[in-house]
């Protein structure tokens, strides 16, 4: 595994199983550790975090490749990738104020060599075995599993997660 400036921890899992909740209930709870945290955010989709009509949208659709909207409370960058391939999770980390953070979540990108925890329900219908390489560090599920020597965590039990998170985070450093 590469070191990167910043640890990364996926979070992975089958869509259905509860990723960007566990995250809303971890981040505030990593907070009151005074972790500050990152997130990326993989999606299958065409996504636009801008908005029609506004000056921002309208510049870059005429053909801006970058365009930074600013704040003195907030700043974002949208940049154009036609046709250049998949997003290399490194680069995107990289693009971070490291500074100011501790670690950078990444929900999604569950091929890539970062540590990872692996979210399971087995409703979700899905086998354990496809979520499982050797960067997870966790399973998460909502029943126990003995066919693993990976620490199991309870799903539905976000501090207990969140404190298994600041001692692997310990670890990094």
């Amino acid at each position: 595994m590469k070191k990167l400036p910043l640890p990364l921890l996926g979070i992975v899992a089958y869509s259905g199983t509860g990723k960007t909740t566990l995250l809303k209930m971890l981040i505030p709870l990593l907070r009151q550790h005074d972790i500050r945290v990152g997130l990326i955010k993989h999606s299958h989709h065409d996504m636009d975090v801008d908005t029609p009509g506004k000056d921002s949208y309208e510049l870059r659709k005429a053909g801006a490749d970058q365009t930074m909207v600013a704040s003195d409370r907030r700043w974002a960058l949208m940049t154009e990738r036609q046709g250049k391939g998949s997003v290399e999770l490194g680069y995107l980390a990289s693009r971070f104020e490291h500074s100011s953070l501790d670690m950078i979540f990444v929900e999604g990108f569950k091929h890539e060599p970062i540590a990872k925890i692996a979210l399971f329900r087995p409703e979700v219908g899905k086998p354990l075995a496809g979520l499982i390489d050797e960067y997870v560090v966790a399973i998460a599920s909502n029943e126990q599993i003995s066919e693993t020597s990976l620490p199991i965590l309870d799903i539905n039990d976000a501090g207990s997660i969140a404190q298994f998170i600041v001692q692997w985070l310990k670890k990094q450093y």
